[in-house]
């Protein structure tokens, strides 16, 4: 019985240091940390008069890349209530010098036939913000042994107004069979091929395509400014390298800050432009210019 009574006090004693250490414990519930989260917004863009879908998906997934230029950009700005102030403007020549000009407005090489008002010089002038990202783009391509090949830039309202003006003639055909053969003349401004307003006057838009090395373009599967769904860039009735050149372009100028038309493989504007509301009309030509 005496032995019981001791095993019993035992078997007590350690039940209440159990029960003591067991209070004494520090327990912690289980730790949360806090999820870091980026939101992803779709940037606003101001509407403007363009006919063409903007494809802002795209574009919001690129980031802008400003690569090392020997240009030295002045960083002066237009005055945006100004149409004849070419103060924030440059010749994209000076910036890219192995770029290749092929000015088709001051030609008659165009769908009007004629030599376009306003094209006194075959230059291609951009604002300093859409020179300095299309610097990057040709410093991109020429790595991958690319030039760039520029149609227009730039584009005076004046110009604008002579492509209303001649669309608005309907016996004026001369140049149909190359640039709109499968087209009416009097539905172009229906389908959107011409418009009393263009991006192109503010500043900041460009028609361009790629060469090689020596010069000479690469197969698009289509022509500049030729009039029909095949000059859309998705279009899938060219062959396999056409449509691999057509997204080559198309994905250095995402990558560098531009965002592409839907129905033209070779247009392509600046996201972020600078003068978004202004219709410049002073002429291309290197007088307009106020750097020297």
């Amino acid at each position: 019985m005496y032995r019981s009574a001791i095993i019993k006090r035992l078997s007590l004693l350690a039940l209440s240091t159990l029960i003591v250490c067991l209070s004494s414990c520090n327990v912690q519930p289980a730790q949360t940390f806090p999820v870091e989260t980026t939101a992803v917004t779709e940037p606003t863009v101001p509407a403007t008069p363009d006919t063409a879908t903007r494809d802002f998906a795209t574009v919001a997934a690129r980031p802008t890349t400003v690569r090392a230029t020997e240009y030295i950009f002045r960083g002066e700005r237009s005055d945006p209530s100004d149409p004849y102030d070419a103060t924030g403007f440059v010749s994209v020549g000076d910036v890219i010098p192995d770029v290749i000009l092929d000015i088709r407005y001051y030609s008659g090489n165009n769908f009007v036939g004629d030599r376009i008002d306003g094209y006194e010089e075959p230059l291609a002038l951009l604002s300093e913000e859409a020179a300095r990202a299309l610097k990057s783009a040709a410093d991109q391509l020429r790595e991958q042994g690319y030039r760039l090949k520029i149609f227009d830039a730039y584009r005076p309202q004046r110009a604008v107004s002579h492509f209303a003006s001649w669309a608005n003639d309907r016996e004026d055909t001369r140049n149909k069979a190359a640039f709109y053969p499968d087209i009416d003349k009097s539905l172009l401004f229906d389908y959107g091929y011409i418009a009393y307003y263009s991006g192109h006057c503010r500043g900041s838009k460009v028609d361009l395509t790629l060469t090689d090395q020596k010069g000479k373009e690469l197969d698009m599967g289509g022509t500049f400014d030729y009039f029909d769904t095949l000059s859309h860039p998705d279009y899938t009735g060219i062959t396999e390298q056409q449509y691999a050149n057509r997204m080559l372009l198309r994905e250095a100028m995402l990558d560098n800050g531009f965002y592409p038309c839907d129905t033209e493989w070779w247009d392509f504007t600046l996201y972020d432009e600078p003068y978004p509301d202004t219709s410049f009309d002073f002429p291309v030509s290197s007088a307009s210019l106020t750097y020297k």
